[in-house]
């Protein structure tokens, strides 16, 4: 039959393009434990059967690619029927491969969800790399395929690289989640810088919510694109509490000339500028794009408070110089500035008192939904356990800071604040294996049962065989 190996390394993303797919419950086990396992004896591939060619060109296509992305569908069903077309070209050697057919299950199950047309143009495995110099994207892959001839030249072997990327958010009392996936709690009352480099400033102004606790929120956010020479000048853009704008502060929506190539959801294809603001929910969500340096920043209003998610190239992460190294998505909190203790976040107490600071209650029979400020209550451990799973399933860190929160502040807006920052980070987060993020000690135990499921797993494939 051939030699035994786990093959398609990185197909997993056939389980989960973006939080939203879900397959078959065999797909799902065949796939979840053959590919992140990475076991050495789950599947058998035949020498002939090119199945893993084509999952390796599949994720080298997409591995850019996430649904914050302008054009993602239509970048992402080009990918797919490259895929579907190359395991049309290898099914006869693949015959009876389980990971060939699993494949294929998975690619006619992601096209049907993403409304992929079966006609359509493919992506090129060996596409013609048209530079963009105000694409960070087109940049980078530039620069890399200049490297990798030069290096074929000199007689150098070169890998091409994908630019890396780094995730930081804030939201509630505030909760920060750094560049280097560390949780943390803090007070930082007044105004403190997010993230300020070469290319980018974000800075946060956080106020007290409860009277006589430490715990803060924030009310302002200052983001500054530094000019960027040939593709923007200098554009500010500011969110303060009930005034989320869809323009930077000069009125302008974009800067830069349209130079950047974009796919639309209708397939359609246009030039976009080098920065430009996208406004999702009119003074609720606005989200700018500044595809020169390939950084995409979400920016929320829920209840009286703004929640903040960063996505940016790690090069440019790390393109500062000593007087800029406050930035607390860069190093975290400074210490006397930390409410949890080294990853365990202690619960108030008792709840606080009813009346939280510029709260408007609602009036006698008006719909919740009708003021983006609900009055506040005090909420029980239990109670606020219970509120918080209405909208978090997952039992890690963005639900315990959602209870944290309630039991803080009573004010029941922090549980959406919750949930839209778990989205958030779902959304820009470039590495899927390290989404979750439990509490010190809360962490499920899966490794017995994950390692139970492998062994019938890999008993059940070598029967077949």
């Amino acid at each position: 039959m051939g030699r035994a190996g786990c093959c398609c390394r990185g197909a997993e993303r056939l389980v989960s393009p973006s939080p939203v797919p879900r397959f078959q419950p065999l797909l799902l086990l065949t796939l979840a434990l053959c590919f992140g396992a990475r076991i050495g004896q789950c599947q058998v591939a035949t020498p002939q059967c090119r199945i893993q060619k084509c999952t390796t060109d599949f994720v080298s296509l997409t591995a850019h690619l996430t649904p914050a992305l302008d054009g993602f569908d239509t970048e992402f069903c080009k990918a797919l029927r490259a895929y579907s077309a190359c395991t049309q070209r290898t099914a006869k050697s693949c015959r009876g491969n389980l990971v060939f057919h699993s494949a294929v299950l998975g690619i006619s199950d992601l096209m049907s969800q993403r409304n992929c047309s079966r006609d359509g143009p493919t992506s090129s495995t060996h596409p013609e790399v048209h530079h963009e110099p105000c694409n960070y994207h087109s940049r980078t892959q530039h620069a890399h395929t200049h490297a990798h001839a030069h290096g074929h030249v000199h007689g150098h072997s070169h890998t091409h690289v994908q630019p890396g990327y780094l995730f930081c958010g804030l939201f509630g009392d505030p909760h920060l989640r750094t560049f280097k996936d560390s949780f943390q709690t803090c007070k930082v009352e007044g105004a403190w810088p997010l993230i300020d480099n070469n290319y980018l400033s974000v800075q946060v102004t956080n106020v007290p919510v409860v009277t006589g606790s430490s715990a803060t929120a924030t009310n302002k956010i200052t983001i500054i694109f530094k000019p960027y020479e040939g593709c923007t000048d200098q554009r500010v853009y500011q969110a303060v509490t009930d005034d989320l704008p869809a323009a930077f502060v000069d009125g302008t929506v974009s800067s830069g000339d349209p130079s950047h190539n974009s796919a639309g959801a209708d397939g359609s294809t246009g030039k976009v500028r080098a920065l430009w603001i996208s406004e999702r929910s009119p003074g609720r969500h606005v989200e700018l794009h500044a595809g020169y340096i390939g950084v995409t920043v979400i920016v929320r209003q829920l209840g009286r408070y703004l929640t903040m998610a960063v996505r940016i190239p790690e090069e440019l992460a790390q393109a500062y110089d000593a007087t800029q190294d406050l930035q607390l998505c860069l190093n975290g909190c400074p210490s006397g500035e930390r409410i949890d203790r080294g990853g365990h976040l202690p619960l108030p107490p008792s709840p606080p008192a009813l009346g939280l600071q510029l709260q408007q209650p609602r009036r006698p029979g008006q719909p919740s939904h009708a003021s983006p400020y609900s009055a506040p209550r005090g909420f029980g451990v239990e109670g606020a356990r219970q509120r918080c799973r209405e909208q978090l399933e997952v039992e890690d860190i963005y639900f315990h800071s959602c209870v944290f929160d309630l039991l803080t502040t009573g004010d029941a807006n922090f549980t959406a604040a919750a949930h839209s920052a778990q989205k958030d980070m779902e959304s820009l987060h470039p590495h899927r294996d390290r989404w979750r993020i439990y509490p010190r000690g809360s962490a499920p135990d899966s490794q017995p049962i994950a390692r139970l499921a492998l062994l019938l797993f890999c008993a059940l494939i070598w029967a077949l065989i």
